[in-house]
């Protein structure tokens, strides 16, 4: 039966509730695989026992239905549209409208306060927040929706500068170091370490955050970047944070790099961080409103 546009808009913001209050409950199927292949590798007995715990607090939060961490984050949403999508113009509600449901029915803890006000709005809505990212594909008909928990202990890490020219990318290495043997340890680890390599703090930035949205174990095209990719990772790994910050053979489940052209005498880097609970997902919509999760295997809305 086709659906007249207020039945549409309506059925979209029903799926998109639902699956932002899913992704709160169940890690992405990348992330649990990764944490499982971790586990086996780990000879530290602590780190071992770290890793079961997680594997079982996943458990409980599939079996009961709950959010597997209490701070179930700021939802922001990545969207990769199709001009020609259909409900286009009405995203920007719709998702806000889901953002407050997801809130209801998840339930999500209240975590967006106004800024200055201090005001804790009570429906993980408010001003600019949920907050989205925007990608509009000439042609295309479909819409891509990545949701992301940004939580307090994973964003903390967060971080960017602009280089001195003469630093190069030894400069975006140490950076990188810096940042996670500072403040990683407050992300809950493993981390996922998302690196932005631009022209500014800004462009560096948002390059970060799309990084920790691809799928672990995913490579950069560049064969260049996929070789820093595998060096931080392995240099990342060698420090030896472990588990939760408890000593082990693992910090990172990985580092993925975004970048982009750059000014010739800058290199912006910016650094983001996905927690062990890594909060994504990734759904896709069709014309007609069939969908198709993309994060998670046999997931039922």
């Amino acid at each position: 039966m086709r659906l007249n546009h207020d039945e549409a808009v309506g059925k979209l913001t029903d799926v998109i509730a639902k699956f932002t209050s899913y992704i709160g409950k169940r890690l992405p199927t990348d992330v649990k695989e990764k944490q499982a292949e971790l586990r086996k590798k780990e000879t530290n007995p602590l780190a071992i026992a770290i890793f079961d715990t997680m594997a079982e607090n996943q458990d409980a939060a599939d079996k009961l239905n709950r959010p597997s961490c209490q701070d179930t984050g700021v939802i922001q949403y990545f969207l990769t549209i199709g001009a020609k999508f259909p409900y286009l113009g009405e995203l920007e509600d719709i998702l806000r409208n889901a953002t407050i449901e997801a809130t209801r029915i998840g339930p999500l803890r209240h975590n967006a306060v106004e800024t200055f006000d201090e005001k804790n709005t009570g429906t993980n809505a408010g001003s600019k927040i949920p907050w989205l990212d925007w990608d509009i594909v000439p042609g295309d008909d479909s819409a891509t929706i990545e949701v992301y928990m940004a939580g307090g202990g994973c964003t903390l890490p967060g971080s960017a500068k602009v280089l001195m020219p003469g630093q190069g990318y030894e400069g975006v290495a140490e950076f990188v170091f810096d940042v996670i043997t500072s403040r990683g340890i407050n992300a809950c680890p493993p981390l996922l370490v998302g690196v932005g390599v631009s022209t500014s703090v800004e462009t560096a930035a948002r390059l970060s955050k799309k990084a920790i949205l691809r799928p672990v174990g995913s490579k950069n095209a560049n064969d260049n970047a996929a070789l820093m990719e595998e060096l931080l990772t392995d240099g990342l790994n060698e420090i030896g944070i472990g588990p939760q910050g408890l000593t082990g053979n693992t910090s990172v489940m990985g580092v993925n790099i975004e970048s982009s052209a750059r000014h010739p005498s800058t290199i912006g880097v910016a650094v983001s961080t996905g927690c062990w609970a890594h909060r994504r997902g990734t759904i896709r919509f069709n014309a007609d409103l069939s969908y198709e999760v993309l994060s998670h295997q046999g997931v039922v809305l």
